[in-house]
């Protein structure tokens, strides 16, 4: 089931798209293994034709499941396109693919999707990673350097 709206029913009236779309049929195409998307893409969408156009105005919403690039924690994180808006021309050079009257708006959802996704998932910015116990232990002992430090040739 991917994320279509038929043009024939955008001709009477504009259309209401509330659901959850599969993450297969997102096909992200993840290889990353510290992040996975795993919950279905969450979406509220309205959406008109406009002259020779779509016009989706809406939500999108993705949980993922990452483990921290720092210290290898494993957390969520929610991407929300709150006010995603998307034009998309019938005619001319960058006319959308029509298919039996019908668009297949999950192309355009999955790229706008990716382009959130982050580069490096982190738990938290004050994340110091795994050795942040150690190095604060470590603050308190002397260290040897300090005593070459006071050396002087």
């Amino acid at each position: 089931m991917s994320l279509k709206v038929n043009l024939r029913h955008l001709e009477v009236h504009e259309v209401h798209l509330k659901g959850k779309l599969p993450v297969e049929e997102l096909d992200f195409g993840l290889q990353d293994e510290m992040m996975q998307a795993k919950e279905p893409l969450q979406y509220d969408l309205q959406v008109e034709q406009v002259a020779n156009a779509v016009l989706m105005q809406g939500k999108l919403a993705l949980t993922l499941n990452c483990q921290c690039v720092r210290c290898l924690k494993p957390f969520t994180r929610t991407i929300k396109l709150e006010n995603w808006t998307l034009h998309l021309p019938l005619e001319g050079a960058d006319a959308v693919p029509v298919d039996n009257d019908c668009v297949d708006l999950t192309p355009f959802a999955r790229e706008d999707m990716l382009l959130e996704f982050p580069q490096h998932p982190l738990c938290g910015a004050d994340c110091r990673g795994l050795g942040q116990n150690r190095r604060e232990s470590s603050q308190n002992v002397p260290s040897a350097w300090n005593e070459l430090d006071k050396l002087n040739f």
